[in-house]
């Protein structure tokens, strides 16, 4: 495998993972625990505690809550315990509906308040405010449409915190994005691809080459965008072979091409692994050495695209045929989050030494990042454009968002 087409690879890669990296909804119940207090339920007790976690278990009139840091956490409901309903959004109670125990499920996320146990792991609540299941869908398919019609995503090029600006590249083209005392701007954990794990961030933090989304109000040709939210975050790329993998430390080795060095990364629940069929990684391979010869990013040689009409086949063999039509952003670029959704996951245990591996990953800590996607059959990618420069391979590959994407210029 040549350098350089590890380089570019690299660079592909970084692309495609924005796409399921940059899409989600904060589901956190912090806001509303000032309000929890204000109540007069232990307003200013230090005897009071405070978890915020998901419903594992419901058995009678007590719950096991998986609170976001720490072990599972026994809560004991009595007939005094204040429970009430607020919207995803919510940052205080005044418009909290109180619910009866009953109302409860499995999977709702809540903010719960009382007297620890002694054996601190369990805790008796005199408050609990719930944000349900089925409130948390509903407003993550409404945030994910938002995002999708008024977002943009890429690479920064450029970081003015003076100008309070942002230029990134979108499918090619520079689009500057401005910021507001009123943007929201956080920045991802260096261990984490999860959206509710994202940090309050600064414009300061963010450099260029870090990946960067925004949504909000684009002028009329697109390339400026008034950010109402930004998420941003730093990713390394991974192009190199296996050297051995621990199922039980649910971790892979990998020999980097560029560095020769070899490198760490874990293996979570949310990490895609995924085998390109052959005829697949040949069709990419195909456009990228036509990207790299100069031919115009994100546009599809009449050849390689469906006729209008036809149909995409499920799966592998529609798309080595070459039907990928339905798998396209509006830009027409081949959306790869897709194509990779309907390909067949690889267990970590399907890895052997010798492996061709592509990696993106987050920046990690002690040398350790987690995969956000790892895809093995990349060989014939890596030798595909030995000469590309890095922005002409992630422009027509960039992933800007999950299907149906209508952001960008």
């Amino acid at each position: 495998m040549h350098k350089c087409g590890a380089r570019a690879i690299r660079l592909w890669l970084l692309g495609l993972g924005l796409g399921a990296a940059f899409c989600g909804v904060g589901s956190s119940l912090s806001h509303v625990a000032t309000s929890v207090e204000q109540t007069g339920q232990g307003a200013g007790s230090d005897s009071v505690s405070r978890h915020i976690g998901g419903i594992k278990s419901i058995k009678g009139n007590a719950l096991t809550l998986t609170p976001d840091s720490g072990v599972d956490l026994n809560v004991m409901l009595l007939p005094s315990t204040r429970i009430v309903r607020v919207a995803p959004g919510e940052k205080d109670l005044k418009n909290a509906t109180p619910i009866q125990l009953q109302d409860l499920q499995v999977g709702d996320r809540v903010l719960v308040a009382g007297k620890s146990g002694d054996d601190s792991q369990s805790l008796i609540a005199s408050t609990v405010v719930v944000m349900t299941r089925s409130d948390l869908a509903a407003r993550h398919q409404q945030d994910l449409q938002d995002w999708q019609k008024r977002g943009v995503d890429g690479p920064a090029t450029a970081v003015d915190t003076t100008a309070g600006t942002i230029t990134i590249t979108v499918r090619g083209k520079s689009v500057l994005v401005r910021t507001s005392s009123r943007t929201v701007i956080r920045r991802y954990a260096s261990d984490s691809v999860r959206f509710d794990d994202a940090k309050p961030g600064t414009l300061a933090e963010i450099h260029p080459q870090d990946q960067v989304r925004a949504r909000g109000v684009r002028n009329a040709d697109g390339s400026e965008l008034a950010a109402e939210e930004i998420v941003s975050g730093s990713f390394r790329n991974i192009a190199g072979t296996v050297t051995s993998s621990d199922a039980g430390s649910a971790t892979v080795s990998i020999q980097d091409l560029l560095s020769r060095k070899t490198v760490t990364v874990k293996i979570t629940q949310d990490s895609q692994l995924h085998q390109l069929p052959q005829e697949i990684a040949q069709r990419f391979a195909v456009r990228l050495k036509r990207t790299a010869a100069g031919a115009v990013p994100g546009v599809a040689p009449a050849s390689d695209t469906a006729a209008g009409g036809h149909s995409a086949r499920s799966g592998a063999e529609g798309m080595a045929s070459g039907e990928e039509g339905t798998f396209r952003h509006s830009g027409g670029s081949p959306d790869l989050q897709q194509m990779l959704n309907h390909l067949p996951a690889l267990a970590l245990t399907d890895l052997h030494k010798g492996d061709a591996v592509v990696v993106l990953s987050t920046a990690g800590s002690m040398g350790v990042g987690t995969a956000i996607i790892l895809l093995t059959g990349v060989e014939p990618i890596l030798q595909a454009a030995p000469n590309a420069i890095g922005a002409s391979i992630l422009t027509p590959w960039s992933l800007s968002a999950p299907s149906g994407d209508a952001g960008g210029p």
